[in-house]
């Protein structure tokens, strides 16, 4: 059952929009991997709108269960594969009216990002995901999900059924605001409705119920979600659906033609990356869409 409808006057709540959203500084993670590729396609399309710098971050694992004299073979040989993969990036003119750095770290992958995020006052992550199965992901882990679950900042996150090619500037005609409310749903509000005010988006805020409950209610709640100062060119619309929240998720993008999915994620600290079956992984696999998330 579908419950959508519009706002047609003003909310009254504390949040605000006013702080729009500024990407000056995005960092790119990569591993030189195709959906690495096609995330800084679209991390390029953000900086071209946002008149953005990109550093580009390729981190060399550290394994501290090799002998010492395998380590430095291991590295060395990482070292100059990292080194060529920039280089093949370079060459392919990709930057092209977009300031850049290039960054090659080593150490653990998270706390050599956070380094980083810290030291260069970086306001977005985008990452591309593999979508890799139950199995793989437990064993080796998700990098896109341990960047998200511990980011202090927003991350996009690039999946393998992003189908459409990003332009030469993004371009937002619909975003998809997916919320379970609770901690952090009005910092994900403000983001989503900043981008949305910024880029003249039509915005859908969704939640999805496991159970039949008060419409009118979830409604309130939804509505308490707009920022008092928007300012948008198309009233936004409230939608509630029972079921599986992924599918569903999924399936409202899809039939919203979704640019954009924003949706928050909770922190994991320990098992970041290898907990299968967690929502915002799944929605972030399986969108045809870029998936913003950004922690409660």
């Amino acid at each position: 059952m579908i419950q959508q409808s519009q706002v047609n006057q003003p909310t009254e709540n504390s949040s605000s929009s006013d702080a729009l959203v500024w990407l000056r500084k995005i960092l790119v993670a990569t591993d030189f991997s195709q959906s690495s590729d096609r995330a800084l396609e679209h991390a390029l399309s953000l900086a071209r709108t946002y008149h953005s710098k990109i550093f580009l971050v390729h981190v060399i694992p550290v394994d501290l269960m090799m002998a010492p004299e395998l380590v430095e073979a291991s590295r060395e040989r990482l070292r100059r594969s990292a080194r060529e993969g920039m280089e093949r990036i370079r060459a392919a003119n990709r930057f092209f009216a977009v300031p850049h750095e290039e960054i090659i770290e080593e150490g653990p992958l998270w706390p050599s990002l956070e380094a980083l995020i810290e030291r260069h006052d970086i306001d977005l992550i985008v990452v591309g995901t593999h979508g890799a199965g139950t199995l793989e992901k437990v064993l080796i882990g998700s990098s896109a999900e341990q960047i998200f679950r511990q980011s202090q900042i927003p991350v996009l996150t690039i999946g393998p059924d992003v189908w459409r090619e990003p332009l030469y500037g993004i371009e937002l005609k619909n975003i998809l605001l997916a919320t379970a409310f609770g901690r952090g749903a009005q910092r994900q509000a403000a983001y989503a409705f900043s981008l949305a005010e910024q880029n003249c988006s039509r915005i859908t805020l969704l939640h999805v119920e496991h159970h039949v409950g008060e419409e009118q209610a979830t409604v309130a709640q939804l509505r308490e979600l707009v920022p008092a100062s928007t300012d948008l060119r198309c009233l936004p619309l409230f939608r509630i659906e029972r079921g599986n929240p992924v599918k569903q998720i999924l399936r409202v993008a899809q039939e919203s033609r979704a640019d954009l999915i924003v949706l928050g994620a909770k922190t994991r600290k320990g098992l970041a990356g290898h907990v299968p079956h967690t929502k915002a992984y799944q929605v972030a696999c399986g969108a045809s869409c870029p998936v913003l998330t950004i922690k409660s």
